[in-house]
């Protein structure tokens, strides 16, 4: 069964869900439903997820430990170095933000955003998009990641054809933590 065609709803305890990766853990995706996404992250200090611009998911950040730095605005001006984001500014004066433990971000599709987690220890949070489906790109960057080339180029190139073939822009480059090597 591709969806759950039957109308009863599932509970999954704390740690279950299916490993994607070795940082993140999907509760909810396609296999359930078409509607909707839900998988649990986490990354090391001074993971970089890069800004980047979905052209057809919506989605929703919620932090359960530690702390992000996060924005979700169309910047004045787009500058594409390795963490240049952190220093966008939107027409309208919205800056990067930095979400403690509890913190929710609402990013509309055809939005450009990113988060980072500035440490010192390491974050988890719920993410959640619409439509289901995303997982499949969160596969495909946790099997690149977790033998990635050798040069931090050509990682990011490949992060970048992955983002490409699902829809979405890559603006800056991701940067892994040294602990999630």
């Amino acid at each position: 069964m591709s969806v759950n065609e039957g109308h009863d709803g599932f509970v999954l305890g704390p740690g279950e869900g299916k490993p994607i990766g070795h940082q993140l853990s999907l509760k909810v995706g396609e296999i359930h439903t078409p509607n909707l996404l839900a998988v649990e992250c986490r990354f090391g200090p001074g993971f970089d997820v890069g800004a980047h611009i979905h052209a057809h998911h919506e989605e929703i950040f919620y932090v359960l430990e530690g702390e992000l730095e996060l924005f979700a605005f169309e910047p004045v001006v787009r500058t594409t170095g390795p963490g240049s984001w952190r220093d966008w500014e939107s027409a309208s004066g919205a800056r990067v933000a930095r979400a403690p433990v509890g913190s929710v971000m609402y990013v509309p599709a055809k939005t450009p955003h990113g988060f980072r987690n500035p440490g010192p220890g390491p974050m988890r949070m719920l993410f959640m998009a619409s439509p289901a489906g995303h997982e499949v790109y969160q596969q495909d960057i946790a099997d690149l990641l977790a033998a990635p080339p050798s040069d931090e180029a050509a990682l990011s190139e490949a992060v970048a054809e992955i983002r490409r073939r699902h829809h979405t822009e890559q603006l800056t480059p991701v940067i892994r933590s040294p602990e999630d090597l």
